[in-house]
């Protein structure tokens, strides 16, 4: 039982973490400095760290509802 909600809980941790990462790697490209007055402060550094993580979390989550969604469909029948 608890088994199960170990892995759960690993694949979790290592799907977040993950999407954070390409998160953070695609708002790489995105042009910040048209959109805020000083791209270097730290208020800016501060804003692309929450934007990161705010879309991040999105897609994780919509991610692992699919997966969980997808697991569940064996009781189907």
């Amino acid at each position: 039982m608890f088994e199960g909600i170990g892995q759960q809980a690993l694949i979790h941790v290592f799907v977040n973490v993950m999407f954070l990462a390409i998160t953070w790697w695609a708002l790489q490209a995105f042009k910040f400095d048209l959109f805020v007055k000083e791209p270097n402060s730290p208020k800016a550094k501060a804003l692309m760290i929450l934007v990161t993580i705010a879309v991040a979390q999105l897609v994780s989550s919509f991610f692992l509802d699919y997966y969980n969604a997808s697991t569940m469909l064996r009781y189907l029948w």
